[in-house]
C-alpha cells in the first residue's frame, strides 16, 4: 500500500509539471471530489531544464531581503559595511552587497478558488491585473495557479501581463459539489477541499527550484487547507529551499466564516516569516488589497542582495540558521529576511 502511494504522488507530480500550454494538473483531490481533468502530455525532467538554470552546486549563499527604520520606512541607501550576517551563528564575510531593484524577478501567484472566496473573487481579480500591470518588467517572468480540490496551471511563466489578466478572468470557484463561479452557495459545514500545501510545495518545487534570482510566491486566500498531502512543514521548506519569498494576502468573506471555522492566520504568519516576506489582512476590503499590492510592490522594488561563501560547514542538505543586522548612523534597523535555508547535496 506504501509502494502504491509513493507511485501515486510521483505521478501526480510528474503532471504538474508538464511544460506544454494550455497546462493543467493536478494534485489528489479531496476524498470526496470529483476526477481531475488533465491533458496528456510529456513530463517535464531535470534533462528538460536548461543548464543555466539547474540550482548551482557552489559552496555560495544569496540572501534577499528589505530594511526598515523605526517608523516602519524603508531604508534604500545601506551599503556592505552597515549589515552582518551570522549563519549558524558565525560572522561570513559579504562578498556581494547591492540593491537589487533591477534584478529579474519570478513570480508565482496563487488564487484559492475554494468555495470560501466565492464573493471576493471578483476583486481579487482586478486588483491582481492591476498589481501584475504595474509590477512586472520585460525581463520579469510570472505564473498563475489555482488552488482548491485540485491545483491547476492557469498560466505558465509569461511576461505579459495581460496574458495573465486573461487567466485570471477564467479563474472559477470549484469545490466537490461543482462549479459555483456565477451561481449561488450551497449550503455547507465545510469545505470540500482546499489543497492549499500543495500548492505551495508543486509552485515552490517543480517551478521556483528551477529559476535564478530575485523568487516570489504570492498566495491570495483564507489561510485555510483541506485535504492536501503535504503538510505546513514540507510547504515551507520547499519554498525555503527554493530560496523563494512568501507573501500572503489573507482573504475572507464574513458571510461564509459562518459556518467555517477559520485558523489560516497563525500557519500562514510561519510560512511567510520563514522565508522572508508577510502576511496582510485583508478581509473583503478593496482598499486594504490595493494597499497590500502597493505594499509588496514597493518592497521588491527596494530589496537588498548580499552573497557570501558558507566559512563554517559543507554543503549536506542541512538546515541552516541565518541572523542579518543592520544599523545606520549608529540606530539599529528591522530586517525582514529569510529565517534560514537548506543547503544543496554535493
Amino acid at each position: 500500500m506504501g509502494e502504491r502511494n509513493s507511485m501515486s504522488r510521483l505521478l501526480q507530480v510528474l503532471l504538474f509539471t508538464l511544460l506544454a500550454s494550455p497546462l493543467q494538473a493536478q494534485v489528489a483531490p479531496a476524498p470526496d471530489a470529483p476526477p481531475a481533468k488533465s491533458t496528456p502530455s510529456q513530463p517535464h525532467t531535470p534533462a528538460n531544464v536548461p543548464a543555466q538554470t539547474q540550482p548551482s552546486t557552489a559552496n555560495s549563499v544569496n540572501l534577499y531581503f528589505v530594511v526598515r527604520n523605526a517608523h516602519s520606512g524603508l531604508v534604500s541607501s545601506l551599503t556592505k559595511s552597515d549589515c552582518t550576517v551570522l549563519d549558524d551563528n558565525t560572522n561570513q564575510t559579504l562578498k556581494t552587497f547591492e540593491a537589487e531593484t533591477r534584478q529579474p524577478l519570478t513570480l508565482g501567484i496563487l488564487l484559492d478558488t475554494s468555495l470560501s472566496q466565492q464573493l471576493v473573487l471578483p476583486v481579487e481579480e482586478q486588483a491582481t491585473a492591476t498589481f501584475l500591470r504595474h509590477l512586472l518588467q520585460p525581463k520579469d517572468e510570472a505564473f498563475l495557479i489555482s488552488f482548491d480540490v485540485t491545483v491547476d496551471m492557469l498560466a505558465d511563466l509569461t511576461s505579459s501581463a495581460s496574458q495573465l489578466k486573461r487567466a485570471l478572468d477564467g479563474a472559477q470557484i470549484n469545490s466537490a459539489s461543482g462549479h459555483y463561479a456565477n451561481g449561488t452557495i450551497p449550503s455547507i459545514g465545510k469545505s470540500k477541499g482546499t489543497l492549499l500545501y500543495d500548492a505551495v510545495y508543486l509552485a515552490a518545487n517543480d517551478k521556483l527550484r528551477h529559476e535564478a534570482g530575485r523568487k516570489v510566491l504570492l498566495l491570495l486566500t483564507d489561510g485555510q487547507d483541506e485535504g492536501s498531502q503535504e503538510g505546513l512543514k514540507s510547504a515551507m521548506e520547499a519554498a525555503q529551499k527554493a530560496n523563494a519569498i512568501v507573501y500572503v494576502l489573507l482573504i475572507t468573506d464574513p458571510s461564509i466564516y459562518g459556518t467555517l471555522d477559520f485558523y489560516g492566520t497563525g500557519t500562514m504568519r510561519k510560512l511567510a516569516k520563514a522565508t522572508g516576506g508577510r502576511v496582510f489582512n485583508i478581509g473583503n476590503n478593496g482598499r486594504k488589497m490595493k494597499a497590500a499590492f502597493d505594499e509588496i510592490e514597493n518592497e521588491l522594488r527596494t530589496q537588498y542582495r548580499a552573497s557570501y561563501t558558507l566559512s563554517n560547514g559543507e554543503k549536506d542538505g542541512g538546515y541552516r540558521h541565518i541572523q542579518v543586522t543592520c544599523q545606520q548612523k549608529g540606530k539599529l534597523l528591522r530586517v525582514q529576511v529569510r529565517q534560514g535555508y537548506y543547503t544543496i547535496s554535493r
